[in-house]
């Protein structure tokens, strides 16, 4: 599937949110962000025995490290454990190295070194390092490999802070680690922390994730704040993000919950099919949806096939519904492209010459079947002979719908048959 311009998702359309757009939770790149890339780490502190970087002399941007910060990023030959760093753990945290060494150790700590760096964060720093570009990631192994009372508490320092962590940049990947980890009662509290804020996050490029890893982790019936999604349907399609966690709604939702989301969605289905954000979800229920919902919006689609396959978004719909239509309606719509107009002219020659319907009549050579894959392709011959005798800027689509054509030869008597159409037509 083409991309005309940048889709706002990992792939072809929005999918699962580890679409995320986000970092993975793993250890920061190598490349990193390093505190002293603008100046001195607005977290920064100054602990017992700290020095500041030579940079000073020359006025050059300064990172503060403690001496044992400096000597564990310089001293390679030194086998270090977790028990060399305490004392300097929310520190470390803050550090690109100290971060990474962090969280591959903790994984396999003992229980009274896990507990040792859980007191040194735990609560006076845990707000700070849930923000922090390193320190984010040592609070996302805590919740990870921490005990549940561990976890219990990490979540009560977050109480009353959910929206602020939510929108913030590293912050909302903290709370997406909490809601997979922390029990059902807890993760209720993140939700009413946030019902009041709902539409807020939703369009929020921080806040979208948290709204979509709830919708996929809690129970639905605790999931009351979709019901202000309500009446914004057409808003939520057409925004970057708004799209994202629709989808999520029509993936995870009991039925209850999504029906007046879909029947409000089947309003505007035209008008999503042409939008560079909501065509994405009319792509995924056609994909995901109930069998009525697909029929529903293939629909929308007879009479429209040509129009909609040169149309930048929505061709790709046009390919989806074709993939999803059962066989007699697919041929239906595949029927459509092969009659030609009022004006005698082919819908096939206009679809080859086009940038975006040229893959619509791919897809259709495709799954087509029996005789009217042989009408289709013999239809489709005399057209691709014309335009190869000319260099074109299309030639590239028609090579890949010569190679279909190749692989699927028609019959010779399908082939004289069209050719005295063509003759007739002259």
């Amino acid at each position: 599937m083409r991309h005309s311009t940048p889709s706002p998702h990992p792939q072809g359309y929005p999918g699962h949110i580890e679409y995320t757009g986000q970092l993975p939770v793993i250890l920061p790149p190598a490349g990193g962000f390093p505190h002293g890339a603008t100046g001195p780490h607005p977290h920064a502190h100054i602990f017992p025995g700290m020095r500041q970087n030579r940079r000073q002399e020359h006025n050059e941007p300064q990172v503060v490290r403690s001496v044992l910060l400096e000597e564990f990023r310089t001293n390679k030959n030194r086998k270090w454990e977790l028990k060399d760093i305490f004392g300097h753990i929310v520190e470390f945290s803050g550090d690109q190295h100290g971060s990474r060494f962090i969280q591959q150790k903790f994984e396999t700590a003992p229980p009274e070194e896990k507990q040792a760096i859980f007191d040194e964060i735990v609560p006076k720093n845990t707000l700070h390092l849930m923000q922090d570009v390193f320190g984010n990631y040592v609070i996302q192994k805590l919740f990870e490999h921490g005990t549940q009372g561990q976890r219990a508490r990490l979540a009560q320092t977050m109480e009353g802070h959910i929206l602020q962590l939510s929108m913030q940049m590293y912050g909302c990947r903290v709370v997406q680690k909490a809601i997979e980890y922390l029990p059902s009662e807890k993760q209720v509290s993140v939700v009413k922390e946030l019902k009041s804020h709902v539409l807020k996050c939703v369009k929020d490029a921080n806040g979208n994730h948290v709204i979509q890893k709830l919708i996929e982790c809690v129970p639905s019936e605790r999931m009351g704040f979709v019901k202000a999604f309500r009446g914004s349907v057409y808003d939520l399609s057409t925004h970057p993000y708004g799209c994202r966690v629709l989808q999520r709604c029509f993936e995870h939702l009991n039925d209850e919950q999504k029906r007046p989301l879909l029947d409000e969605l089947h309003k505007y289905t035209i008008n999503l099919m042409q939008d560079q954000f909501g065509n994405y979800v009319v792509q995924f229920v056609l994909q995901k949806g109930r069998p009525d919902d697909r029929t529903l919006i293939i629909s929308k689609l007879r009479g429209q096939m040509l129009h909609m396959a040169r149309h930048k978004f929505a061709s790709n719909v046009c390919e989806k519904a074709l993939e999803g239509a059962d066989p007699e309606t697919r041929k239906t719509l595949i029927q459509e492209l092969m009659t030609l107009k009022a004006d005698g002219s082919s819908p096939l020659a206009a679809m080859m010459k086009d940038q975006y319907a040229n893959y619509v009549l791919q897809r259709c050579l495709k799954l087509s079947t029996g005789d009217q894959k042989d009408e289709l392709m013999t239809a489709v011959r005399p057209h691709l002979s014309t335009m190869r005798k000319f260099s074109t800027p299309y030639s590239k689509h028609l090579a890949s719908i010569e190679k279909l054509l190749e692989a699927h030869a028609p019959s010779k008597k399908l082939e004289d048959k069209f050719v005295e159409q063509s003759d007739e037509r002259e």
